[in-house]
């Protein structure tokens, strides 16, 4: 579904990607891991067509290298970021909302669907999304990217300052939704999460892919989790 070759990104000057290689599969989820700084996040803004960038990025046979973000959401790549960036004066029923892809609807998932997989939002449907704690945040950022109907959802570090009990939510809720699909591509620090819900996994270092394989792969190679994840 998606297929990068020999991305590389800059900020200004700096050259932060250096030829990276990977690919997402149909309804996989797979986890791009690596300590901070070593251009997970930039991979997926690169992909997003957010910063200076060269390579391949395919998605469905389509090549969006020289594509506009906007395009590239419409062709079916969503995107949540660590930020969030919800609208903190709009209600969570106006943010998710303003996620619909067509103000007609007809995509797979509807209001509904989006109160089904986190009740608490239906609880807060007319708060302000200002006044939602972090996780709840967290979700309405991942639901009203649903409303966007996506075929691949990059999600930057989903977990990144949530209580234990709202972590394990956070992965619940990312397991329906490739349930019912979405691919998903998950950036994330904590281990034990990408390593129980992916599929696949991809090892970041200085900019490039330094290991590929699966959950298992990963367990077993002692030295690629000391020298590249390990703090």
């Amino acid at each position: 579904m998606l297929e990068v070759r020999g991305l590389h990104a800059y900020y200004g000057k700096s050259h932060i990607l250096h030829g990276v290689d990977f690919q997402v599969g149909d309804g996989e989820i797979v986890a791009l891991l690596g300590r901070n700084g070593v251009g997970r996040s930039t991979t997926i803004k690169a992909i997003m067509g957010e910063v200076a960038r060269e390579g391949s990025v395919r998605f469905k046979g389509r090549e969006l290298i020289a594509a506009k973000p906007h395009q590239i959401a419409h062709a079916g790549l969503g995107y949540v970021p660590e930020s969030r960036d919800i609208f903190p004066q709009l209600t969570v029923r106006e943010n998710l909302i303003l996620g619909m892809k067509s103000a007609r609807g007809g995509g797979r998932w509807s209001m509904d669907d989006m109160f089904e997989l986190f009740p608490r939002l239906r609880e807060r449907a007319d708060t302000a999304g200002g006044v939602l704690s972090g996780g709840e945040q967290q979700m309405l950022t991942m639901c009203r990217t649903l409303m966007g109907d996506p075929d691949l959802m990059m999600v930057d570090e989903p977990t990144e300052g949530l209580a234990p009990k709202m972590v394990e939510l956070v992965a619940e809720l990312l397991e329906r939704i490739a349930a019912r699909g979405v691919a998903i591509l998950l950036v994330e620090q904590k281990l034990t999460i990408a390593l129980r819900i992916s599929r696949r996994l991809y090892v970041m270092g200085h900019g490039r892919i330094v290991f590929e394989g699966t959950p298992q792969d990963l367990k077993a190679n002692a030295d690629v989790r000391r020298e590249w994840l390990e703090v």
